[in-house]
């Protein structure tokens, strides 16, 4: 997995990026089956979820994480800022991302956080009017790109061992960096 995971870094380094990240995520299926044969064999499907960090001017995809688990988004974050703190200049990120040491650790590691507040009470819906709305709206860029990904190599990965899962979404985010270069 190292082997991929330094190739999508290499892949980022031939494209101009602006150190303005968004951080979401996206479900994709482990298996394809059609929902009749699904419901007539009671099967349940499994998610990956792929969390994606992605460049706002070039669509760059700089990393992911991939994970079978139900994590929530906050726990999935911490890793990916720690492993890209020099390419992370400010953190675009949805309410599912709202978390206080998301905030303190992306500070730390000198990166700008614009994160939505869950609105609780009046305070946090000031806070969510002062945020820049014009940089925060740029975050919109990760959905651009989960989209690209489902559409052009579609919304389920085909190998049945965990390694090979994670190499097809790798492979996939790799290709997707270098059309961008071609």
């Amino acid at each position: 997995m190292a082997v991929w995971r330094v190739l999508l870094n290499l892949s980022v380094t031939l494209l101009p990026t602006n150190g303005v990240v968004g951080i979401d995520a996206s479900g994709f299926d482990r298996s394809h089956a059609s929902k009749h044969h699904t419901k007539r064999t009671k099967m349940t499907i499994q998610q990956l979820k792929v969390t994606l960090l992605v460049d706002t001017e070039s669509n760059t995809i700089i990393d992911l994480h991939v994970t079978t688990t139900r994590k929530h988004d906050s726990q999935i974050a911490p890793s990916l800022i720690k492993r890209n703190d020099t390419d992370v200049e400010i953190l675009l990120g949805d309410k599912g991302y709202d978390d206080q040491e998301i905030r303190t650790l992306a500070r730390e590691n000198g990166v700008r956080p614009i994160i939505k507040h869950r609105e609780f009470s009046s305070l946090h819906k000031t806070w969510n009017a002062r945020l820049d709305a014009d940089l925060y709206g740029q975050r919109s860029q990760n959905e651009t790109v989960n989209s690209r990904l489902k559409r052009k190599y579609g919304a389920f990965v085909r190998s049945r061992h965990w390694w090979k899962q994670f190499r097809a979404l790798v492979v996939a985010c790799l290709t997707h960096n270098i059309d961008k270069v071609l």
